[in-house]
């Protein structure tokens, strides 16, 4: 146990500290948590929510298990992120514009008490495997938030050099060092506490805990959904008897797009498409064990996306309107499932608003672990509402921020818009190369009926002002806690580092703090 999660479980068992003390639960009652989180995924990439990619194991998982079909995310990958591990709105613990990049001076405040420090104090073993994406610095790493160990990149696959792949999907020829650095000569690429942005980013690194293991190229990319499937495997096996955490954030399907050499044409939708073949396959290795296992009546999982497809680079969201980036429906709301066989009713839906900043709450209650009592928790505890009661709604509100800006509420089906942006791609869930993401267009609120109109087409707020009114209310009330524009009382602050350097520079140097095993890095 790390020395920080060990120090909050005393704490807690002494009664000096409310949060995460333990309750009367034994650790052979406790279930095993997976939970698998995939990178720009669209709401009708997969087909238990509609898609022609052949998808049979996620099929098989939605024929046992139950459909969130109005989970929502926030619509970009460190706010997202931040939610589900806090349990909170993404602004109220980010309170940042947009996401983390390379060298970041900030990320998740280190005293945020994450799902996995719940966990680990009510003696699970915690692990994550994949892609962090919620600062890259000493004591800003998953093995500083409550995880005993860490395989992965610290942000995102297109966080790396141009000229090793990060920036062309797979089969695509890479930018000139030429073109590369005339970007970077004339300041097109700019860095500023959020980290180093564009063309200027250092090469990506392959970290293990906090050390670096390699570096991702061109071959790397491909690699990176079969190294964490076989890392998450061998987990399981390791912790089969004992309650385990598992956390499995894919770099897959965000740009730059690397199926495997094995899926490339293993779907009708090109090269997302074949990862998320792939993706489905790793899903199905991961099951396929808990069963042989003998777990699967003792382990919950949760299977989402991080926020809606992109777009531009071919996620389909229909019906939803607009994409990644958006706070339309299809940039929030994410295609997910829970399975726990015995449990979770199987073959089964729920249109109840759902989020990921429930997912700390939900987890801390099946582990017999309080959630922490000396902060503000968005989330609710989704248990009533997965073991099927229908009459539990776990919440009739939720507010959409994008970086700092409120630009939704949703109540009940009605959804208001408070500076609606129009854009070619905001129209049609299904995106093509090339598209565009939702820009420009008149600054005007605009009233929806969900359950009526869930591409978000037909604007309701002339015929129900009073909806309307009651709407804006509850954007005062937020207004008063987080803020709709700027960073309000209830915001917490940020992780804070005072010298931030990449992982790796250019000349492939490693930080000091982050060299391992000589003979495991270029």
């Amino acid at each position: 146990m790390k020395p920080r999660t060990f120090a909050l479980a005393l704490a807690a068992a002494l009664g000096l500290f409310p949060a995460a003390r333990l309750a009367s639960a034994e650790p052979s009652d406790q279930p095993n948590f997976i939970l698998i989180n995939i990178d720009d995924l669209g709401y009708a990439d997969i087909g238990p929510f509609g898609s022609d990619n052949p998808t049979p194991h996620l099929d098989r998982m939605a024929a046992e298990g139950r459909l969130l079909a109005s989970h929502y995310a926030a619509p970009m990958c460190s706010p997202s992120r931040a939610s589900l591990m806090s349990g909170c709105y993404s602004k109220r613990v980010l309170p940042i514009n947009h996401v983390l990049f390379p060298a970041a001076q900030v990320g998740l405040h280190p005293d945020e008490t994450t799902v996995a420090d719940i966990l680990s104090g009510a003696g699970y073993a915690t692990a994550c495997f994949g892609k962090w994406h919620l600062g890259d610095q000493p004591g800003l790493l998953p093995t500083d938030q409550g995880f005993d160990t860490f395989f992965g990149i610290p942000y995102s696959n297109d966080m790396g050099l141009a000229s090793e792949g990060a920036r062309s999907n797979r089969g695509e020829p890479l930018p000139s060092p030429e073109f590369v650095a005339e970007r970077v000569a004339i300041g097109l690429e700019q860095s500023d506490e959020s980290g180093i942005r564009g063309f200027a980013q250092p090469p990506l690194p392959l970290i293990e805990d906090d050390k670096v293991v390699g570096r991702v190229a061109v071959e790397e990319q491909g690699a990176l959904t079969r190294l964490y499937t076989e890392r998450a495997v061998a987990y399981i096996e390791a912790n089969r008897d004992r309650p385990f955490f598992l956390y499995l954030p894919h770099s897959a399907v965000h740009f730059p797009l690397y199926p495997a050499d094995s899926y490339l044409g293993s779907s009708p939708n090109g090269l997302i498409g074949d990862w998320a073949v792939e993706v489905d396959d790793s899903v199905g290795q991961v099951l396929d064990r808990i069963r042989e296992l003998g777990l699967a009546e003792r382990t919950f999982v949760l299977f989402t996306s991080d926020n809606g497809g992109s777009l531009r680079h071919g996620s389909n969201n229909g019906p939803l309107r607009g994409g990644k980036g958006t706070t339309f429906e299809g940039g929030v709301r994410v295609c997910t499932i829970a399975w726990w066989p015995g449990r979770i009713p199987a073959g089964t839906r729920t249109d109840a608003i759902t989020s990921m900043m429930d997912v700390l709450p939900t987890f801390a209650r099946l582990a017999g672990a309080e959630i922490p009592g000396d902060r503000t928790i968005d989330g609710v505890d989704l248990w009533p509402i997965l073991e099927g009661d229908p009459e539990t709604p776990p919440r009739d509100t939720f507010h959409f921020f994008r970086g700092l800006a409120l630009e939704a509420v949703r109540s009940g089906p009605w959804k208001l818009h408070l500076a609606l942006a129009d854009g070619p791609a905001a129209k049609n869930g299904k995106g093509s190369k090339g598209a565009k993401g939702s820009k420009g267009g008149p600054a005007r609120p605009q009233l929806f009926h969900l359950d009526d109109d869930l591409g978000e087409s037909i604007d309701l707020s002339a015929r129900h002002p009073e909806v309307v009114e009651r709407l804006q209310a509850l954007v005062e009330e937020m207004d008063a806690d987080l803020g709709i524009s700027e960073i309000g009382p209830g915001c917490r602050s940020l992780g804070r580092v005072d010298d931030p350097r990449p992982f790796l520079d250019h000349e492939g140097r490693v930080r000091p703090d982050a060299v391992g095993p000589a003979d495991r890095f270029p």
